[in-house]
């Protein structure tokens, strides 16, 4: 099957592992409409396509994503005065959608895992996007920036739920407040960030990293875990997430996963797990409903 063709990144997919680069480096691969657009199919096309066991993202040239693509001017962020079909077409409950947020919800309902490579700036949206991901290494180069007070703007991108779940309240006011840069060692000192890497061995780090799922965990359970994991940590209480895992449980005990998972450790040999995403993933949320906000 052709790689998909995106006009603001490139797609790779190698032995089960999509390589996601964001390719506008002569603009620090600046966020646009078109980017939001893009990375919001790569997740559809990764969700469908059962060969892609893990996505890493990660960006060209010498930025992740400087932020927000400013060409417009002073009226960047007004939507209202820009207007037109594409802002009506994003505006619910009186509000037009911001697009960072369309983003890291669709990386929310992501059924692989994803892995941020971050190899230079990370700025604004460059910043937020990565919260909805799963794991971030970083660059010892990286730079880290929630600038949205210094824009007179507010966070976007669903960061004031993502942003203290990952790093708790006291530092993300802090990054917010401030809205100063600040390098990559500030984040994995603060637990944004899982690693540091010299450039060279960021992206080898990764890999490793999607290796190490795609060649040992089935990826229904993986999928199941994305989904536990993350919406319950907006749960209020235990007995929610109880719920859930025995639904998954009850579903997965007896699936071919499971025997194959419980033979292959009793013979020592590596697995061949039979199930696929796309056709054998549970419906363990008949309890759980998301937000109507769509």
């Amino acid at each position: 099957m052709a790689a998909p063709i995106f006009e603001t990144l490139t797609y790779l997919l190698e032995d089960g592992v999509t390589t996601v680069t964001l390719n506008r480096p002569d603009k620090l691969n600046a966020f646009n409409t078109q980017m939001m657009k893009d990375m919001i199919a790569v997740f559809d096309e990764t969700d469908r396509d059962d060969d892609v066991r893990c996505v890493i993202v990660t960006g060209a040239g010498r930025a992740f994503c400087a932020g927000a693509d400013l060409s417009a001017g002073a009226a960047t962020f007004d939507y209202d005065a820009r207007g037109g079909e594409a802002m009506a077409a994003r505006t619910r409950e009186g509000a037009q959608r911001d697009g960072g947020g369309l983003l890291t919800l669709r990386i929310f309902e992501s059924l692989k895992p994803v892995i941020a490579a971050v190899n230079g700036a990370a700025v604004g949206v460059g910043a937020t996007m990565q919260l909805a991901m799963d794991i971030r290494l970083a660059s010892t180069e990286a730079r880290y920036g929630f600038v949205f007070a210094r824009r007179g703007l507010n966070p976007e991108a669903a960061s004031s739920w993502f942003l203290p779940h990952l790093v708790g309240v006291q530092t993300a006011l802090e990054w917010c407040y401030t809205g100063r840069i600040f390098p990559a060692q500030e984040a994995f000192d603060r637990g944004l960030v899982r690693s540091l890497h010299a450039p060279a061995d960021l992206l080898p780090a990764a890999r490793a990293l999607a290796r190490e799922i795609a060649d040992n965990a089935a990826p229904v359970s993986v999928a199941l875990t994305r989904q536990l994991i993350w919406r319950m940590a907006g749960a209020s209480h235990p007995m929610e997430a109880h719920r859930a895992d025995s639904r998954g449980i009850q579903a997965r005990g007896k699936s071919g996963d499971a025997r194959e998972g419980v033979t292959s450790f009793l013979e020592k040999r590596p697995p061949a797990f039979p199930d696929k995403v796309s056709s054998d993933l549970p419906d363990i949320w008949a309890h759980w409903h998301a937000p109507d906000f769509k």
